[in-house]
């Protein structure tokens, strides 16, 4: 199989907030921690707060868990609940997070230079990673990914990673039926977009 990381989010180590509104479980940041183009976390949001500010990062934001947010976007207000698209927007934007009904849980996708994307699974549907593209899969709930002859089981809340993604069509199969299976994650470093 081509070599692949894979990283559930309860192995990741939670990092409170400064705020201490909640926790960040970072699960990918490529090149490196400290200096990353690529970030991949899940949050637990559990108060009312601001989101902190990213300069010249695109972010993706969905929610796992919980009834739902409230984001005051700088044009508008937006209501986010568990099953809505990913949400994409510009890192500088700041929104506060109003929490509808208690604490949620969210999947982020961070880039900073290049292009990407985070899709929602369409079991039964193919996914190709794009050319040129660090690609992987979160599974939201256990199942099996699968490319051709290649396959590889996965729990729930877990991280499957390609620095060099195998090519042609990918598929995951859920083991059990579920509104949201998981995401396809992609990341076209700088220099490398088409």
């Amino acid at each position: 199989m081509t070599s692949a990381r894979s990283i559930t989010v309860d192995s990741a180590p939670a990092t409170p907030w400064r705020n201490g509104g909640g926790v960040t479980r970072e699960l990918l940041a490529w090149p490196s921690p400290g200096d990353w183009r690529l970030r991949i976390s899940v949050a637990d949001i559990a108060a009312d707060g601001p989101f902190s500010a990213f300069p010249g990062v695109r972010r993706w934001f969905t929610l796992l868990s919980g009834k739902g947010v409230v984001l005051d976007l700088p044009d508008h207000p937006l209501t986010l609940c568990p099953g809505d698209a990913p949400l994409a927007f510009d890192g500088v934007a700041a929104p506060d997070c109003r929490l509808l009904g208690g604490p949620v849980r969210d999947l982020n996708l961070m880039i900073r230079g290049g292009t990407g994307g985070m899709v929602t699974v369409s079991p039964g549907t193919a996914w190709s990673a794009p050319t040129g593209a660090q690609a992987g899969l979160f599974a939201h709930v256990a199942g099996r990914w699968r490319n051709g002859d290649q396959q590889r089981s996965l729990p729930a809340l877990s991280l499957l990673w390609f620095d060099a993604p195998p090519p042609g069509d990918w598929h995951f199969e859920p083991d059990i039926p579920a509104p949201t299976a998981g995401w396809w994650l992609h990341h076209i470093p700088e220099g490398l977009s088409p």
